[in-house]
């Protein structure tokens, strides 16, 4: 199994998913499940073997995604590591996300 490293920026991401989703139901209760659920999925991802998720080079060079939630999960395989760059919403402009980055 690989290790599960969240850089600081996915970090953020999650407090802000936290945040968002805290507000928006009026539980924190809630909001914590969700990112509870974020964070299975990252995990789950890096217990698994092989090359997963869809290339994202275009944004970043080495740089992976998969969907969870109305989220999209990126995320990069760095030796015996599965980093978790950025965790964004589904509707956001991606490309411009990373080009501003």
């Amino acid at each position: 199994m690989r290790k599960l490293v969240y850089l600081d920026s996915a970090t953020d991401d999650l407090i802000e998913i936290l945040r968002y989703v805290t507000t928006e139901s009026a539980n924190l209760s809630v909001g914590t499940a969700f990112v509870s659920k974020l964070r299975a999925r990252c995990a789950h991802l890096a217990s698994l073997p092989g090359t997963l998720g869809s290339d994202r080079g275009e944004c970043v060079p080495r740089l992976r995604s998969v969907s969870s939630y109305g989220y999209i999960i990126f995320f990069r395989y760095a030796e015996e590591r599965l980093e978790v760059v950025n965790i964004l919403h589904a509707s956001r402009d991606v490309q411009a996300h990373f080009d501003n980055d």
